[in-house]
């Protein structure tokens, strides 16, 4: 622990007497505290899955309003904590933001011993669980400070794809610690499955007991540790490049709390003003779309009214929007980070609804209520996909440096146009067929493809971002497009749970088709046409 006042990454004698090694401290132990943070912010598209194979009192609408409404918080909270460590120092930030997870991971643990635990307390816990979405902000901003700008690639893109697998870590340890009675007394007593379930070792069948719990539990055996290796192995870089005023711990807290409560506040008139009565929304049916921008609009202005340096501060970040190209690039950055995140979010209990569940006539009219018992556990197959889309990432970057970033995003969006047709066409036949694991099969490969595009696209974007904005902006930038793409874990559930409560879920995906298509040709219009001002950055 140490507030550092001098640091010269680009000096190689510091760097090899003093630097490396301070450097690796601090991301060796920032990078399990943002794979926590993702867990944490992701684990309601598998809680779901197992709250309905146990039986919980929710229709598949409601569950899913509760990953949308940890993926509004979490977008949201991004937007403050880009700041946090130039106002409050990385140690200060990083051990304040990694301990309030344990909030949402106890308390989480707590309402799932109760089945009948309503509906409003979860939807609390999944607003609080977005602190792990914001933490990718500030602590990707953290880490560049530490390394010079010759190995900042290789650091940042270890914090960030490492702290990724923390969706495809929660898709598969979730599952697995559910299984057992591991915590004892402290971990309460297990449920009963009415419906089968799986991990990664296999099938569980109904009637076996269910430690739903242990999903809220099991990330404090990582938290409690990460609580103290944060606050006496990481430091605050005391210079005047990074943080030269971060005051005491205690002062620094204070100010992540009331930027974080803007966040929280926001997000939460947000959900409000979006969800359906029957949900604790208001039901006066107001468009996401504009929700979304009233959210944003509002965390921005709110910041910017606070006092002193961070209102002046964002003044200067403000010059980005300026740039065409800033907008630009949050549409296309939302096409393959926001497609990512979105479908890691619901994807476990599309599964579910769609293949766990008969659809059948009855009477004329078709149900979707009676338990498939030959269906795929979505517990068993849900982590591959966002494992593959994260894996495939830095390939999407090498590919970009040696075709150009524009021409690879180019290609995956049109992998992502024909791959969501795709998957809406087996969708369909599968949402409205008695035996509908027919259709697993082609359906689940599709998506496969789906998330490996969208994994691609995400590494060739980064490259394009860095070649079209001069450095001053280029890193604003990412911090905003990777914001506004985070809503995407908001967008995508709300619009899966919407269409399935309609009847037509395949409408969905046509949709997220439609928007691709749209990209398709923004990134032509814009990148790849040689008369414009840029070709293939």
């Amino acid at each position: 622990m140490a507030d550092i006042n001098k640091w010269e990454p680009e000096n190689e004698q510091f760097w090899e007497a003093t630097g490396k090694s301070i450097a690796r401290r601090n991301l060796w132990i920032s990078i399990p505290s943002l794979l926590c943070g993702f867990a944490v912010w992701l684990y309601w598209g598998i809680l779901t899955v197992q709250m309905m194979n146990a039986g919980f009192n929710f229709t598949s609408d409601e569950l899913f309003t509760l990953t949308a409404i940890a993926g509004l918080s979490g977008a949201t909270l991004r937007i403050p904590s880009s700041f946090f460590i130039r106002f409050c120092g990385g140690r200060n930030t990083i051990f304040f933001t990694t301990s309030l997870l344990l909030i949402p991971a106890f308390f989480t643990g707590v309402a799932l011993q109760n089945p009948d635990t309503p509906l409003w307390q979860y939807q609390l816990l999944a607003l609080l669980s977005g602190f792990g979405g914001g933490n990718f902000a500030s602590s990707m901003s953290n880490i560049s400070y530490f390394y010079p700008k010759s190995q900042q690639g290789l650091a940042l893109g270890l914090n960030a794809g490492l702290g990724n697998f923390g969706v495809t870590t929660m898709q598969i340890l979730i599952p697995l610690f559910m299984t057992y009675g591991i915590f004892g007394a402290f971990g309460g007593d297990p449920v009963t499955l009415i419906s089968p379930s799986g991990s990664l070792i296999g099938k569980v069948p109904a009637g076996a007991d269910t430690w739903i719990q242990n999903g809220g539990y099991l990330w404090l055996l990582i938290l409690v540790p990460l609580f103290f290796a944060t606050w006496f192995g990481m430091d605050n870089i005391r210079t005047k490049e990074v943080s030269p005023d971060v005051g005491s711990p205690l002062s620094a807290i204070a100010m992540i709390s009331a930027m974080l409560s803007i966040g929280l506040v926001t997000a939460a008139a947000g959900l409000w003003l979006i969800l359906p009565e029957a949900a604790n929304g208001s039901g006066w049916g107001i468009p996401k779309e504009l929700v979304l921008v009233l959210v944003v609009t509002t965390t921005v202005f709110c910041l910017k009214m606070l006092p002193g340096s961070i209102g002046d501060n964002l003044s200067k970040q403000y010059k980005i929007f300026n740039n065409k190209h800033t907008w630009v690039m949050s549409v296309i950055y939302t096409m393959t980070f926001g497609s990512f995140i979105g479908f890691a979010a619901a994807f476990p209990l599309a599964i579910k609804v769609i293949f766990g569940f008969q659809h059948v006539l009855v009477d004329g009219q078709m149900t979707h209520d009676m338990v498939n018992p030959n269906g795929p556990s979505a517990l068993m197959y849900a982590w591959i996909a966002p494992f593959i889309g994260a894996l495939i990432r830095p390939v999407g970057g090498w590919i970009a440096d040696k075709f150009g970033g524009a021409l690879v995003t180019q290609v995956c969006s049109a992998i992502m146009v024909v791959s969501s047709l795709g998957a809406a066409y087996f969708m369909k036949q599968a949402y409205t067929s008695a035996t509908p694991e027919e259709f697993f099969g082609p359906f689940f490969i599709i998506f496969l493809v789906l998330f490996a595009a969208t994994g691609i696209g995400n590494g060739s974007t980064f490259r394009t971002i860095a070649m079209i904005f001069p450095k001053e902006q280029a890193g604003p930038v990412l911090g905003w497009t990777s914001a506004v793409a985070a809503y995407g874990a908001f967008y995508i559930p709300m619009v899966f749970g919407q269409q399935i409560k309609s009847g037509a879920p395949d409408l969905a995906l046509i949709g997220f088709a439609v928007f691709y298509a749209v990209c398709l040709l923004v990134n032509w219009l814009f990148y790849l046409r040689k008369d414009g001002e840029f070709y293939n950055p």
